[in-house]
């Protein structure tokens, strides 16, 4: 179908969508059930797959809901001024509220009927409250001991001078700590400045993943005819919109939010010691302010990215050329903005967004690429530490009480050694001692225990520490922003340059080396050595404290004793991630959870939306079909191999030799008949190893080769873009020579770097192959609590497996969607998918397929007539392209 360029307005029913051009009709149902959504107030789950122009109808149909929601309050607002009756203006949001998460605003009763645990968790936390307010007394009587230690310690310092400090030193030295002044500069915000409070105006929320994908987003709006007058802002982290380039300069995110905020900090104090005239106590000039937090040119940058669409990129070369910040200049832009562009690890975070200023009350959040949407909220309230990263935090603490000791106050001493407290029994839980190097230190006892929030306190033997109080002084003081200053000055751990010269103290240092490890733990899983390490280990321990006092009985601590120390972890496990989703619901007035592959939705329904409180009525699933004819797509199940070999490759059978030759002789016949590139998906990297390894020593591989040049899944995901540029080279090259290689093949894996985010159209994906279904783990003490969570959290239904057993199919045919999606990217594209494992065939299996695929399955008892119709798909296929 030919689709015209210029702008059309569509109307479906009595609404009318501005397109840039005809729209398919799923486009237009796509567009229709979202208003619909948007306007009653639901919670949609909406899944399009790629190729469907899912982005385009998000932006027409999610802002034809605006303009027209828009068009009714000023024609409500005028008939109000017209009969001078009705709500006064500080009530016309109430008024105008559709709806129905206004119900569940703060302070209304809860309804009858809501679940158990829910009540439960009400209940328990003002047990918890009454806790702390005990708590509270007993710390008012602490304070009085500290007052008469404090005296002492002035007193007793007195004979004894501290060592004098070198240039610059002085900001890392402690200031006082007052834990009962509740600061307000960690916003950034001037006092003065937050006064004027601007309103915000209904907005659609737009996440995505990654940084790239908001960009592509930000794109297709500036070409919709929506694009000329939309108010749209983009928001990122401070390491992608800073502009000051001493602080950008630090690289890790933490140093780079941390210096921010100690300048934004320094501005603060030089503002309230200017009004006082009189400080406390005298100190050399801290950090200097930062030169483009002016509050009068990120005006003019707010205004400026108001005025027309802009993304990241074009927001930061204004900030440069304006010499204003474009992170708090986009801040600004938020209240007056339609439409904001953020990464939803952004709006899940609680802390961020607020810090971010976003304002959820009766606004409209849009998730997109939201199939991993489960896993993201658990992996960013989920902290994992090291043995090693323990034992360099309390080396390098103990070295900075020895430089800095003399010149602390009495609190700033109690909490630095309630810290190296809390260091020396973390270590101590692990079965290792504190002293000792933890590199050629082994463990007594190995294995991984698992342990609820208060059975790990009491066993670690730091329930007599009042954590909220330790984690907020870490925040406040900003204790390790001032520890990794310190060590990066004297070379203590983390820095590789050499250390200075200090005389004694140097050799202080020294003494200490013995004990200190060189580097951080590489991770178990290379797949994740991309991910930016921790600035400094203190830093990502202040992680782990504050898991564990946010923590509720959904948190759990997994204890991995490895060989080494070293290598041994604390975890903090998040096993129910919708308590902090519920928010997003309960205030919205309405979300939409949009992917290309959203299948299987009852993931969504039941561990996301159902465990948030959200009743089941209000949830609204739209599943639309491909572009592509059906004749474009060839999914096969194959359940037995060439010599009949039944085809189950379950943990226990998929090592057997007769198995893995199976796997090999099958690809061997598919890459003679598919042409251009084969993707072959296996269940893990150790499997792929195993499988390569035996067809390499059987000859099968060299097999393999004279049809396809042969190419592997690298581990450092640094060398991904090479990979598919040779492999994407080759398949060009064959198609050209037409010789016997006849295009490439790559062996990839499930949940690797080709998995997702990568596209196989045309050529590079003619067919895709998985060997087996990639099931979780089932060992894993992680997935085990989560299953028996599930199964005395949520309901059975009748006839259904229990929860726990439905968590591992549904992760498992997530992965296996994931995968198979990269072929099929755009109208004209055509590829076969071949399943190989007879488990595929049950129909609860094949349910868990998206509805496009699932439609044209076709399964195949024997291989003879599978290989079969996979030639005469791509002899015609070939043919007519």
């Amino acid at each position: 179908m030919q689709r015209s360029m210029a702008n059309e307005t569509q109307k479906v029913g009595a609404i009318h969508f501005p397109f840039p051009f005809t729209p398919y009709a799923i486009q237009e149902d796509f567009m229709a059930e979202l208003y619909r959504v948007l306007e009653a107030g639901k919670i949609g789950i909406f899944e399009s797959p790629t190729g469907t122009g899912k982005s385009l109808s998000l932006i027409c149909g999610a802002l034809s809901w605006l303009r027209d929601f828009e068009q009714k309050k000023r024609e409500e607002e005028a008939r109000l001024l017209e009969t001078g009756t009705g709500p006064l203006h500080d009530e016309k949001d109430e008024s105008l509220c559709l709806s129905s998460s206004c119900e569940g605003a703060a302070g209304t009763p809860r309804p009858a009927g809501e679940p158990a645990w829910v009540t439960q968790f009400v209940q328990k936390k003002e047990e918890r409250d009454l806790v702390d307010r005990l708590k509270r007394q007993e710390e008012e009587e602490m304070e009085n001991l500290l007052r008469l230690s404090r005296e002492m310690l002035e007193t007793g310092l007195g004979a004894e001078r501290p060592e004098q400090l070198e240039s610059g030193e002085e900001e890392l030295v402690l200031a006082e700590y007052e834990s009962d002044e509740e600061k307000k500069a960690a916003s950034g915000v001037d006092e003065d400045e937050d006064d004027l409070e601007e309103e915000h105006v209904t907005k659609i929320y737009y996440c995505s993943r990654t940084h790239s994908q908001l960009a592509q987003f930000v794109h297709e709006v500036k070409k919709s005819p929506f694009g000329k007058d939309v108010r749209l802002v983009s928001l990122g982290s401070r390491q992608n919109l800073c502009v000051n380039e001493d602080v950008k300069s630090l690289g890790s995110v933490q140093l780079i939010n941390d210096r921010c905020v100690d300048m934004q900090r320094s501005r603060h104090e030089k503002k309230k010691v200017a009004e006082e005239e009189k400080p406390k106590r005298r100190r050399q000039e801290k950090q200097a302010a930062c030169p483009f937090y002016n509050h009068e040119q990120m005006g003019l940058l707010r205004d400026e990215a108001l005025a027309d669409v802009k993304d990241i990129e074009q927001l930061l070369a204004l900030g440069k050329e304006a010499r204003a910040c474009p992170y708090y200049g986009s801040r600004l832009a938020i209240p007056a903005a339609q439409l904001v562009v953020l990464p939803y690890q952004m709006l899940l975070h609680a802390a961020t967004r607020q810090a971010a200023g976003i304002r959820l009350q009766d606004q409209v959040v849009i998730i997109d690429e939201a199939h991993n949407l489960i896993d993201t909220i658990t992996g960013m309230h989920s902290v994992e530490v090291s043995g090693s990263q323990l034992c360099q935090a309390h080396s390098q603490l103990l070295q900075y009480m020895e430089r800095y000791g003399k010149r602390l106050k009495a609190k700033n001493l109690m909490y630095l050694k309630q810290i190296l407290y809390l260091l020396e029994k973390f270590v101590a839980v692990l079965g290792g001692n504190i002293k000792q190097n933890p590199n050629t230190q082994s463990l007594s006892q190995t294995g991984t225990e698992l342990k609820t929030i208060n059975d790990f306190l009491f066993q670690s033997q730091i329930d007599n520490i009042n954590l909220f109080k330790v984690q907020r002084y870490c925040e406040k003081s900003m204790i390790s922003r001032k520890l990794f200053g310190f060590t990066e000055r004297y070379g203590a751990v983390l820095s590789s340059r050499e250390q200075p010269k200090l005389a004694g103290f140097q050799q202080f240092l020294q003494s200490l080396q013995p004990r200190m490890t060189e580097a951080l733990a590489a991770p178990a899983d290379e797949s994740q050595a991309s991910a930016p390490r921790p600035a400094s280990p203190l830093m990502h321990i202040e992680g782990f404290l504050a898991a564990l006092t946010t923590a509720n009985q959904d948190g759990r601590v997994i204890l991995s004793r490895q060989g080494s120390l070293s290598q041994s972890t604390l975890k903090f496990l998040l096993l129910n991630p919708a308590v902090h989703f519920a928010q997003v619901v309960k205030e919205c007035r309405a979300v939409v959870i949009a992917g290309g592959t959203m299948q299987p939705v009852s993931d969504f329904r039941q561990q996301l939306l159902a465990c948030a409180g959200v009743e089941a009525e209000r949830v609204v699933e739209f599943s639309c079909g491909h572009v592509i004819p059906p004749d474009n797509i060839l999914p096969l199940v194959i359940c037995s191999g060439i010599s009949n070999q039944p085809l189950e490759f379950t943990f226990q059978k998929r090592e057997l030799p007769q198995m893995m030759d199976e796997a090999g002789r099958i690809l061997c016949n598919l890459c003679g008949v598919v042409p251009g590139g084969v993707v072959c998906f296996f269940p893990s990297y150790e499997y792929l190893r195993q499988v390569h390894a035996h067809w390499e020593k059987g000859g099968l591989l060299d097999r393999l080769a004279t049809r396809k040049k042969i190419f592997q899944e690298p581990k450092s995901a640094h060398q991904v873009e090479q990979v598919l540029l040779a492999y994407s080279r080759c398949i060009q090259g064959c198609s050209q020579e037409r010789g016997r290689v006849t295009g490439a093949l790559l062996l990839s894996v499930v949940g690797g770097k080709m998995s997702e985010g990568i596209n196989f159209s045309d050529n590079l994906g003619r067919c895709v192959v998985m060997v087996g279904m990639p099931f979780p783990n089932i060992r894993s003490p992680e997935l085990q609590e989560k299953m028996a969570y599930l199964d005395q959290t949520l309901p059975r239904a009748p006839g259904q497996a229990p929860p726990g057993k439905a968590l591992v199919e549904n992760l498992c045919m997530k992965a296996v969607n994931q995968s198979i999606g990269r072929a099929i990217r755009h109208q004209k594209d055509f590829a076969s998918i071949v399943l190989l494992d007879q488990r595929y065939a049950r129909p609860p299996v094949l349910a868990k397929l998206p509805a496009w695929i699932r439609a044209r399955v076709d399964v195949k008892s024997t291989f003879g007539p599978a290989i079969a119709a996979v030639q005469k798909f791509h002899q015609e296929k070939s043919a007519s392209s």
